[in-house]
């Protein structure tokens, strides 16, 4: 671990971070550019002595996942990313894995839907970010591991994740997920989304049987329903943005307005998660 270069490339790129870069208010008592060491701190979900410490040259050597916690929270591009790995003293993420790392400019995105339901997806169906209303709508899908991780496999595995949908559309929303794991696994078929596929057949029967049929590009189209806990049904539209490098989508809530689907959205972030 290069302690000495570490702490001077963070605090470098902490300078040079805007707080609209990552989606804070400048405030009219800042008299400086960048971005504060506490601010850093909170957008990477560490202490900000934790993160002061690491500027400073001391305490502990940051784990991965702390490593991956700074990228993220400062916009890093993969090559930056990599490099504050191995300053870390850490071997760099495989890019093949490069799915998970969200690039700046999906970030700077979703940084401005900061009051609007919006999650970032992996090719995989991996949920990779999300903004609070996202999370008051959907629920927190950030603590998966394994197979978990992907909402196809939960849905055909946890009875749990079929209760954002109403019954009678389950048919459809096991068709629409089974289809888009077969074009994941069609465009990579070695890595995860072979590894998911064995992990549905092998789990699953009505998986299995709807694999069988071969069906391919199955959406959504026009509004589908999420039933919330405490506002009920809500009708939603679900914009995409898909990055062409990191394979990933965004994916934004939004509903007619004047509707009452319209206001219970506007009511998600008083609900709270």
């Amino acid at each position: 671990m290069d302690r000495a270069q570490m702490a001077d490339f963070l605090r470098i790129r902490r300078e040079s971070t805007q707080p609209e870069d990552v989606g804070l208010p400048r405030g009219p008592r800042r008299r400086t550019g960048g971005l504060r060491r506490e601010e850093v701190a909170a957008l990477a979900g560490m202490s900000a002595d934790y993160y002061g410490r690491i500027e400073q040259q001391r305490g502990p050597a940051p784990s991965e996942q702390m490593l991956a916690s700074l990228a993220r929270a400062l916009h890093l591009s993969l090559d930056e990313r990599d490099h504050l790995f191995r300053l870390g003293g850490h071997p760099t993420p495989q890019r093949v894995s490069r799915d998970d790392h969200i690039s700046p400019g999906m970030m700077r995105i979703v940084d401005r839907l900061a009051d609007t339901p919006a999650m970032v997806i992996s090719r995989y169906g991996e949920t990779l970010l999300q903004t609070r209303p996202a999370i008051a709508l959907v629920g927190d899908e950030s603590g998966f591991t394994g197979p978990a991780r992907s909402a196809w496999f939960r849905w055909f595995t946890d009875p749990a994740a079929r209760r954002l949908y109403p019954a009678e559309h389950h048919e459809r929303q096991s068709r629409i997920f089974a289809a888009q794991l077969r074009g994941a696994y069609a465009a990579l078929p070695s890595g995860r989304a072979g590894e998911l596929l064995a992990a549905l057949l092998d789990s699953s029967a009505e998986f299995a049987a709807i694999w069988a049929g071969h069906e391919i590009g199955l959406a959504h189209t026009g509004t589908k329903t999420l039933l919330h806990p405490e506002l009920g049904p809500i009708d939603v539209f679900c914009q995409t943005l898909t990055d062409p490098d990191q394979l990933q989508t965004l994916l934004v809530f939004t509903a007619a307005p004047g509707s009452p689907s319209h206001e219970k959205l506007r009511l998600l972030s008083a609900v709270g998660a």
